[in-house]
C-alpha cells in the first residue's frame, strides 16, 4: 500500500479549487453597487487587459463555460449550411453534447485526422476543397483549431502558421478552442498575439476556470465585424449574465500581475515532473507529446488497479485498453506527483 498523498485526482484540472487572488476580488466586488449586464467599470478593465494581453483593440464577451464559448463563436464564424473542420480528438467534436451543432443551427462538424490531436495540414486543404460551392453539400466555413490540443500537445508557431495559411487561401475562419490557451502561452513563451490573430484566428475561446477561475471564461474577438451578432447569440442563449462584473472581477485578478501565467507554468512544471518519473519506470510507456499540463501513458493492469485501490482518480481505459491520463493543475504540489511515482513503482513491483 502506497503512502497517502496530499491530493489524489488527477482525472481534470476541472477538480482544481479557485485562486486565493480571484476569491478576494470576488469579495471586494461584493461590496457596493454597479450597472449590470456588463456595463460596469471592472467588465470594462477586462476588456483593455486583454487588449493589452493581445496588442490590439479586442472586444470581449464573457460567459460561464468553456462550451458557450465554443458554441457561440461557431455560431458566430459559421452559417447553417457550413461545416466547421476540426481534429477527430476535439473537444467540440466529442465532449460538447451538440451545442455548436444547435448554436450553429446545424452547421456540420467535419473531423480530421492528426498525430497529437493537431490538424493535419494536408487533411485540412483536402477538407477545405472538397465539394465547396457544391449546394448539395455543406460549404467548408472555419477551421476549428485546440491549443493545447485534448493530449496536452502544443501546436508551435510554424504549425498555426501553416493551418492560418491554408484557411487564407480557403477563404475559411479560424476559431481556436483555448480552453488550456495559458497552458500553451506558458509552454512556447510567447506573446499571446502570436499564436491567435497574427495567425489568422478570428475568435478565441479563452479558457480560465481550469485555470484559476470559478464561473468565469471568455470569449475574445479579433474581428470585431462580429461583436454585434455575438452580442445578441450570448443574450439568447443566457449568457449575457446581469451581475457581469463577478465574472470580470475574477478575470481581473486572474489577468493582474500575471497570476494566469504563473498558475500554468507550475500546471506545466508539475506534468514534466511527472513525465520525467514515469520515464523512469520500464513498466509504464509515455504517449504522445507533453507540452503542457497533461500526460497520457501506457499503464499495465496492476498498476491501475493499485492506484485506483489507493483512492487516485484518473481516466483509464477510455480510449482504449491499458491507456490511461494524469492531468496536473496550478494547485498540484510537487510532494503530490512524488506520492504518486512512489505508488506506481510500488505496484509496478
Amino acid at each position: 500500500m502506497s503512502t497517502a498523498p496530499t491530493a489524489r485526482v488527477f482525472s481534470s484540472d476541472n477538480t482544481a479549487g479557485t485562486s486565493a487572488e480571484i476569491l478576494d476580488a470576488l469579495a471586494r466586488e461584493a461590496t457596493g453597487q454597479a450597472l449590470p449586464y456588463g456595463a460596469d467599470d471592472t467588465t470594462a478593465t477586462v476588456r483593455r487587459r486583454l487588449s493589452d494581453v493581445f496588442e490590439r483593440e479586442v472586444d470581449v464577451l464573457l460567459v460561464s463555460t468553456g462550451s458557450a464559448a465554443n458554441a457561440l463563436g461557431l455560431a458566430a464564424l459559421t452559417p447553417p449550411w457550413g461545416s466547421v473542420l476540426c481534429h477527430r480528438d476535439s473537444h467540440i467534436n466529442n465532449d460538447e453534447c451538440g451545442a455548436p451543432e444547435f448554436y450553429t443551427a446545424g452547421a456540420k462538424l467535419v473531423p480530421l485526422g492528426g498525430d497529437d490531436a493537431k490538424i493535419d495540414p494536408d487533411e485540412l486543404r483536402a477538407a477545405a476543397r472538397h465539394k465547396a460551392g457544391d449546394v448539395h453539400s455543406v460549404e467548408p466555413s472555419v477551421v476549428s483549431i485546440t491549443q493545447c490540443t485534448e493530449t496536452g500537445a502544443v501546436y508551435t508557431l510554424d504549425e498555426l502558421r501553416t493551418l492560418g495559411s491554408v484557411a487564407e487561401e480557403a477563404g475559411l475562419r479560424t476559431h481556436m478552442d483555448g480552453a488550456r490557451f495559458a497552458g500553451a502561452i506558458a509552454s512556447l513563451d510567447c506573446a499571446p498575439a502570436e499564436l491567435t490573430w497574427r495567425a489568422g484566428v478570428d475568435v478565441l475561446s479563452f479558457g480560465a476556470t481550469k485555470n484559476g477561475t470559478m464561473t468565469a471564461d471568455a470569449i475574445v474577438v479579433f474581428d470585431r465585424s462580429l461583436t454585434p451578432e455575438l452580442a445578441f447569440r450570448a443574450k439568447r442563449a443566457g449568457q449575457l449574465a446581469s451581475k457581469m462584473r463577478f465574472q470580470a472581477a475574477q478575470f481581473d485578478a486572474y489577468l493582474a500581475d500575471g497570476l494566469w501565467l504563473r498558475n500554468a507554468r507550475h500546471a506545466n512544471a508539475m506534468a514534466a515532473r511527472l513525465q520525467e518519473g514515469l520515464k523512469a519506470i520500464p513498466e509504464v510507456r509515455l504517449l504522445g507529446t507533453a507540452d503542457a499540463n497533461i500526460v497520457f501513458c501506457r499503464l499495465p493492469q496492476q498498476i491501475t488497479e493499485g492506484l485506483l485501490s489507493d483512492g487516485y482518480a484518473f481516466y483509464h481505459d477510455r480510449w482504449e485498453p491499458g491507456v490511461a491520463r494524469f492531468v496536473t493543475s496550478f494547485t498540484t504540489a510537487p510532494q503530490d506527483i512524488d506520492h504518486l511515482l512512489r505508488a506506481v513503482r510500488q505496484h509496478a513491483a
